[in-house]
C-alpha cells in the first residue's frame, strides 16, 4: 500500500470556487513561488468550473509525486459553512516532488472541453470522468478516515 493523504477543503458558501482552488495551490506548492505555482494558476478557471460543479465532492482531485499521494475532496453547502468535515493542514511533504501530476474529476459532459481547456496550459494536469475508478479505490477510502497511512515496509527498505 502507498503512502496517501487526504485533505478537505470548504468551498462554497464558505468561500467561491476560485477561492477554493487558490487555497489548495497554496497547499500544494507550500506557498512557494515560481514555475510550478505559476502552472497551477494557469489552470485556474478550468479548476474553478470543476469545483463549482461540486465535483471533488466524492471524487477526488489527485496529487501524484516521487512521494506520497494526496487526495483532495471539497465540502459544500452547510458542511462548508460548519467546517467540521474541513482539513486543510499543511502537508508534512512535498506534494508535487519530482515528477508530479493532477487529475481533476470532472461531470462526464463536460470532460472534453474541460481536457482540451487544461492540455492548453498544462500536460501534467488532467481531467477525468468523476466516476472512473482510480486504481487503488481501497486507498481512497481509508485517506478519507485517516490523514496519513504509512507503509513500514518504505522504512525497512531503506
Amino acid at each position: 500500500m502507498k503512502t496517501v493523504a487526504s485533505r478537505t477543503f470548504r468551498s462554497t458558501p464558505f468561500r467561491d470556487a476560485s477561492q477554493t482552488w487558490s487555497a489548495i495551490v497554496e497547499l500544494l506548492t507550500q506557498g512557494k513561488g515560481g514555475e510550478v505555482r505559476s502552472e497551477l494558476f494557469a489552470v485556474a478557471g478550468v479548476a474553478s468550473s470543476v469545483i463549482a460543479d461540486q465535483a471533488p465532492k466524492d471524487a477526488p482531485i489527485v496529487v501524484t509525486c516521487d512521494g506520497p499521494r494526496t487526495r483532495i475532496y471539497c465540502v459544500f453547502d452547510d458542511n462548508a459553512i460548519e467546517g467540521a468535515e474541513g482539513n486543510e493542514n499543511a502537508l508534512g511533504f512535498d506534494p508535487l516532488k519530482g515528477d508530479w501530476s493532477i487529475s481533476l474529476p470532472c461531470e462526464k459532459d463536460d470532460l472534453f472541453w474541460v481536457q482540451g481547456a487544461l492540455k492548453k496550459h498544462s500536460v501534467r494536469i488532467t481531467a477525468r470522468d468523476l466516476a472512473t475508478d482510480l486504481s487503488g479505490d481501497d486507498e481512497a477510502k481509508a485517506a478519507r478516515t485517516e490523514n496519513m497511512v504509512l507503509d513500514p515496509k518504505g522504512f525497512l527498505d531503506s
